[in-house]
Order: structure tokens, then C-alpha cells, then sequence
């Protein structure tokens, strides 16, 4: 005897759907975002650090000493280039920036998938 024998395997749950089968789905789209929300439940309290970033420049400290108020500071992308979003200082997305009532605001365009190392 097997240690396989008797058991019921599992079924593949990334294999698509077989046509016509749509109606007996356990779950639907709806419940299965519900679900995994419910999982990552446990780290909705967890503080991250955001940050876009616009543009970066270099200087010498001589010259960042002079900087003062309304002084204009020429970054190193243009007007409509797309902003890079950091969180804990990984990059995750890139972004426009908008004007929400009298904010700022980002919005994502683009999200950025890297491999995990």
C-alpha cells in the first residue's frame, strides 16, 4: 500500500476554468478579494515611509548654503515626466502629480514589479 493511496488530491487552483463550469465556482471575484483583505488585516497598522520624488539635483555644500527661500532649484527631469514613488526607500511605482482641491497629490501610473532577492 502507498502513503498516496486513498487520499484525494487537490485541485489545481491555477489552472483556468473549464468552459461552462463558471456557475458551480465556490467563490467569486467579490469574496476572494474580501479574503485575502482579511489576511492582510494583520499588517494594516504597519507604518511604511512613502516618499515621490520629483527630481534630484547635486551641489556642493557651498552652494546649498546659499540656498534661501524662493530660490528655484533646476532637478534633473522635466515638466511632465513621470515621478518615482519609493516606499521604505524601495522603488514601487512611478506617477503624475495632481492638484487635489489645494494639495498635491501623486497619482500611479505605472507599478513597478521587481524580483525579489
Amino acid at each position: 500500500m502507498s502513503d498516496t493511496e486513498g487520499q484525494v488530491p487537490l485541485p489545481d487552483l491555477n489552472a483556468p476554468l473549464a468552459p461552462g463550469n463558471t456557475d458551480d465556482v465556490a467563490y467569486n471575484e467579490e469574496e476572494q478579494t474580501a479574503r485575502v483583505a482579511a489576511d492582510l488585516e494583520a499588517v494594516f497598522d504597519v507604518p511604511v515611509q512613502v516618499s515621490a520624488v520629483l527630481g534630484r539635483s547635486k551641489m556642493d555644500v557651498g552652494q546649498l548654503l546659499k540656498l534661501g527661500p524662493g530660490t528655484v532649484l533646476e532637478l534633473d527631469r522635466r515638466v511632465g515626466e513621470a515621478i518615482d514613488i519609493y516606499v521604505n526607500n524601495r522603488l514601487v511605482a512611478r506617477g503624475e502629480v495632481v492638484l487635489v482641491e489645494d494639495k498635491l497629490g501623486v497619482t500611479m501610473t505605472e507599478i513597478i514589479k521587481s524580483e525579489r532577492s
